[in-house]
């Protein structure tokens, strides 16, 4: 397969979206405190009303909102004191016209009454009797009986990515365990005689090997579980041998480098060899990460992608991250974080293909302007630099200064 003869962006998307809906990967149950990031793997229903009872969310008195009606500093209306709520108690005090009991934040509303009036709006002429300055209406200061959750609403749905927020929803609501999706187990393969691992001194000829690394921290960001099967070299048995490990007891695959065309790389033959239905596609219209490659091999996706950190980083957030979600069961596989910015100067792009270039984000005032970030694929300072990526569509020569540029936030959390 000639990678030349790229495919358009959009078009990689589809094969891999196409590929894996519904391939989701099994679910367990997980404690609460440990279901932050993790992906719902189904619905889950309210089993009781939140609040459990119609509660006041200020300290002052519960009234008939009837009863306030005329009142002002001028003319207050007059209520008698019949009693007193007390915090994290039941009570049975029923109000009749013109009654008022105290009651605390949180209290319980007595039967009868529907608002509670503040503190500052009343006034105490003796214990048993309150003078009340403001007519309030129903429902004032008060959260009635499943007006925060009510029984049977689904309070975390099938697909969605458990945050912060919804750990208290579902605390409030007494839930202790979670079923989730299991983390999407990722096995990183690097290729290449001329790496060495991080902590080996570098001799000529030799670089680090920095994609296993980045690409770990990624995939871990992503909620996956990584594997670094570590470093192999340029030999076809020993890369064949090395995948088809990977492939049976991981979910998903990822080689760095030995995606491009030259004699040693051997991933296309690898990947046709180990079952169907094998590469699918060898080469995007994208910058950078042309030569990328996409394979499946008996249900497991492999992604074969290039040896630079830029290009490998850019279509991992590309396609790999897609990849991952549908695995994982989330919705809105393609949504990301954007922000607008204005772009500080021009730049130019090649018709027929995607550009992703790094940009540095500025501040001014209620405004954002993104600075390009220019550099070779094979500079991983370029990526830590960014505070995202702007995407030139393919139907588009470039853009100008002072344009509005869609910039897509790395690293967001979705």
């Amino acid at each position: 397969m000639d990678f030349f003869q790229c495919i358009p962006l959009r078009e990689a998307q589809e094969i891999i979206a196409k590929e894996l809906t519904g391939a989701i990967v099994a679910f367990e149950q997980v404690s609460l405190v440990d279901a932050l990031g993790r992906v719902a793997a189904t619905d889950i229903a309210a089993i009781e009303n939140l609040p459990p009872f119609s509660r006041s969310t200020v300290d002052g008195f519960a009234v008939r909102s009837a009863d306030t009606f005329g009142a002002s500093e001028a003319a207050p209306s007059l209520f008698t004191i019949v009693g007193e709520v007390l915090m994290g108690q039941p009570t049975d005090i029923e109000l009749r016209p013109g009654q008022a009991a105290t009651i605390p934040t949180g209290g319980m509303l007595p039967a009868g009454a529907d608002a509670v009036v503040m503190l500052e709006y009343a006034e105490q002429p003796d214990p048993h009797s309150l003078l009340i300055s403001k007519m309030i209406a129903p429902g004032e200061n008060v959260v009635v009986k499943g007006e925060d959750i009510a029984y049977g609403s689904i309070i975390l749905r099938r697909g969605q990515k458990i945050t912060p927020a919804h750990i208290g929803v579902l605390a409030a609501s007494g839930v202790t365990y979670v079923p989730v999706r299991q983390p999407v187990k990722v096995a990183i393969i690097s290729t290449g005689d001329e790496l060495v691992d991080i902590d080996v001194p570098v001799k000529a000829g030799q670089i680090r090997d920095v994609n296993s690394y980045a690409l770990g921290a990624l995939f871990t960001g992503w909620g996956c579980q990584v594997t670094r099967m570590g470093i192999v070299r340029d030999s076809f048995e020993q890369f064949y041998r090395a995948l088809a490990e990977a492939a049976v007891t991981h979910h998903m695959v990822v080689i760095s480098g030995g995606s491009s065309v030259g004699a040693r790389d051997f991933t296309v033959k690898a990947i046709d060899g180990l079952g169907a239905p094998g590469v699918l596609f060898h080469g995007i219209a994208i910058k950078p990460g042309k030569p990328t490659i996409f394979g499946m091999v008996e249900g497991t996706p492999i992604f074969g992608l290039p040896g630079h950190p830029v290009a490998a980083m850019t279509v991992s957030d590309q396609l790999v991250k897609p990849a991952v979600r549908l695995l994982s069961g989330q919705k809105n596989t393609f949504q990301r974080t954007r922000v607008t910015a204005r772009l500080n100067r021009n730049v130019a792009s090649s018709p027929g293909r995607d550009d992703f270039i790094g940009v540095r984000l500025i501040k001014e005032g209620a405004n954002n302007k993104a600075a390009p970030i220019f550099g070779k694929s094979g500079l991983i300072r370029l990526m830590a630099e960014s505070d995202g990526i702007m995407h030139i569509p393919a139907d588009k020569s470039g853009v100008y200064e002072g344009e509005a540029v869609e910039v897509l936030l790395l690293y967001d959390a979705d």
